[in-house]
């Protein structure tokens, strides 16, 4: 029995209910948000997957020798052909693919949080404890409502990684506008600048350095994901590793994992050179 002194609050009970109740009422939402996001996974695979290996090997050591330059693009090209020969060029790129929309998505929400964040101290301080809630909370929690919402399979998997790794999105795109100097802000006041004249061509190049940062964490802790994503269901690399975990395959784990290592030191490089060729970190530099 229930006391003071044997608490127990059916919190969860309470969760379940609402999960059920949320999934009756907005199924029609629901379905679309799936439809959409698998659609897009769908694209991009499509997009990676159908030409032969030897030609991405060419296009991402080009993005790579124009992003960072030939030391990049050398790697590049031995890191994906290593990924090829592991016979993981497949799941490698349905694993870029939940990278890629997870991220599009990610960006497309947290940087207009992290401009209002900056302009409002009120939606800061609203915002701030549920990217904490968000950061903080274990994925394998928030993976059983998900699998509850949209089932098992690539959908759930790019919603459990867009929510990891949205928050260094917002936050380091609220940081980076706060940063902006005051006096420079109010330079373009003078001179009759107008709030969005302002937001774009003063606070965003000048913010651009500490925002590509956080579009590195982004896609960094997305990567992190892929196993997790692999466990509900998702195909790739994750699922692969998962699949070596419940086999004790050890070469399969060992391939698959390197094979993420891969693709995140090639990602991180290009975000990273991105960050720096930016007008302001150019003329920082000189």
């Amino acid at each position: 029995m229930n006391s003071i002194l044997n608490p127990r609050i059916p919190v969860g009970d309470w969760i379940s209910d609402l999960l059920d109740w949320f999934k009756a009422v907005f199924a029609p939402v629901l379905d679309l948000i799936g439809f959409v996001l698998g659609g897009m996974y769908s694209f991009f695979e499509m997009v990676l997957s159908s030409p032969i290996y030897l030609v991405m090997i060419v296009v991402f050591a080009a993005l790579a020798w124009l992003a960072s330059g030939w030391r990049l693009a050398v790697f590049t090209v031995i890191g994906f052909y290593l990924i090829r020969a592991f016979d993981q060029w497949s799941n490698a790129m349905s694993t870029l693919s939940l990278v890629l929309v997870a991220v599009i998505i990610a960006l497309i929400i947290a940087i207009p949080l992290g401009i209002l964040a900056a302009k409002s101290n009120a939606f800061s301080a609203i915002v701030r404890p549920v990217l904490d809630f968000m950061q903080s909370m274990p994925a394998l929690a928030y993976l059983v409502p998900i699998i509850v919402l949209f089932s098992i399979g690539v959908v759930p998997g790019i919603i459990a990684t867009l929510i990891f790794s949205l928050p260094p999105g917002v936050r380091f795109t609220e940081l980076a506008i706060r940063q902006v100097d005051a006096e420079v802000v109010e330079a373009g006041q003078a001179f009759g600048a107008t709030p969005g004249h302002i937001l774009t061509r003063i606070q965003l190049p000048l913010a651009m350095p500490t925002i590509m940062a956080g579009i590195n964490q982004v896609i960094m802790l997305a990567l992190s994901m892929v196993v997790l994503a692999g466990m509900v269901g998702a195909q790739g690399l994750g699922g692969a590793v998962t699949s070596s975990i419940s086999s004790l395959n050890v070469p399969l784990g060992v391939e698959s994992g390197l094979s993420v290592v891969i693709i995140a030191i090639f990602l991180d490089r290009i975000t990273a050179a991105l960050g720096n060729r930016t007008p302001i970190a150019r003329a920082k530099k000189a």
